[in-house]
C-alpha cells in the first residue's frame, strides 16, 4: 500500500498516488501558525485555511463576510507553521465569480504560501477550474453542501437524498475532475452517494459528513477539539481531544482513525 514519506513534504501529484495506493488522507483546517505547526508535526496530510474562519474565528453567522484579504492573511501565517503538510486555501465568496477574479485571488493565495486553492460548486465554476489549472494553479473542488450557497439552500442541509440532486452531484463530480480539479471535498451527502462518487472519479475525495468511504476526511479545528463556536454542532463531528489528551495527541488519534477507517462511524454519517 502506498504511503507518503512522513519526512518529506506532501506534493500535489502525491494525492493521486495516495488514492491509487489506498492511503486515506487526513485533513484539518488551520488558521494560525501555532496550530498549523502542531498539526503538521503530528501527521496531518493536508491543512486547509478554510473560509470557515468567518464563523469559528471572526464570529460571523456564515462564511459570506470573509474577504480575499482575510484569506491571504491567514494563509500567510499558517504557511509559517507548515513543513510537510500540503496547504490548501479557500477562495471566499464571489472571489471565483469570474475566471479573472479567481486568478487574481488565487495568485495572492499561492504567493502567501498555499499550494492549492479550493472553490465551491460546478456549473460556471468549471470554466474557472479550467482557467486556473491552465495557468498552473492546482484546484480542489467542493460539492454537496456548499456553505457559500447557504442563502439559496435555506440553511446547512444534507444534499443528495433526492434522486435528481444525487444524479446532479454525480455528474458534477465527474465534471470537476474532467475540468482539472486535483481533489474533491464532499460535504454533507449520504454515505452511499459519496461511496459511488469516490469509486467513479479518478481524483481523491475528502469527506466531511460524507461517510467512511471517501479517500480521506476533513474536520474543522474547533470541532475536532470539541471547542464551542456558538454554532450548532454537526452530526459528523467527533471530539478527539478527549481521547488524545493533548492537541498533538488529538491530531495523532484523528490521523490514525482516518487511516484505519474507524472514523467516521455510522453515528457520524448520513443515509
Amino acid at each position: 500500500m502506498y504511503a507518503p514519506d512522513d519526512r518529506k513534504p506532501l506534493t500535489v501529484p502525491a494525492l493521486a498516488e495516495a488514492k491509487r495506493g489506498g492511503h486515506r488522507l487526513a485533513m484539518l483546517t488551520a488558521y494560525d501558525a501555532g496550530f498549523a505547526r502542531v498539526f503538521d508535526e503530528s501527521g496531518a496530510d493536508i491543512l486547509l485555511v478554510g473560509d470557515s474562519l468567518g464563523m469559528v474565528v471572526q464570529g460571523h453567522g456564515s462564511t459570506l463576510p470573509v474577504s480575499v484579504d482575510d484569506m491571504v492573511y491567514h494563509t500567510a501565517i499558517v504557511a509559517r507553521g507548515v513543513r510537510r503538510s500540503l496547504l490548501v486555501a479557500d477562495l471566499p465568496f464571489q472571489a471565483d465569480a469570474t475566471p479573472e477574479r479567481a486568478l487574481e485571488a488565487s495568485t495572492r493565495l499561492l504567493q502567501a504560501g498555499a499550494q492549492m486553492v479550493k472553490l465551491e460548486g460546478a456549473g460556471h465554476k468549471l470554466e474557472v477550474i479550467r482557467f486556473l489549472v491552465e495557468r498552473e494553479i492546482p484546484v480542489c473542488a467542493h460539492l454537496g453542501l456548499t456553505p457559500q450557497s447557504v442563502l439559496r439552500l435555506g440553511g446547512y442541509k444534507v444534499q443528495g437524498r433526492e434522486d435528481a440532486v444525487a444524479r446532479r452531484l454525480r455528474e458534477d463530480a465527474a465534471a470537476v475532475a474532467e475540468a482539472g480539479a486535483t481533489l474533491l471535498v464532499l460535504e454533507c451527502v449520504p454515505s452511499g452517494l459519496a461511496e459511488a462518487i469516490t469509486a467513479a472519479v479518478v481524483i481523491p475525495t475528502i469527506g466531511i459528513g460524507a461517510g467512511p468511504h471517501c479517500d480521506g476526511q476533513v474536520l474543522v479545528l474547533h470541532d475536532f477539539l470539541g471547542l464551542h463556536t456558538g454554532h450548532r454542532r454537526p452530526k459528523f463531528v467527533k471530539d478527539f481531544l478527549g481521547e488524545g489528551g493533548s492537541v498533538a495527541g488529538a491530531v495523532k488519534a484523528y490521523v490514525a482513525a482516518v487511516r484505519e477507517g474507524s472514523f467516521p462511524g455510522p453515528e457520524h454519517s448520513y443515509e
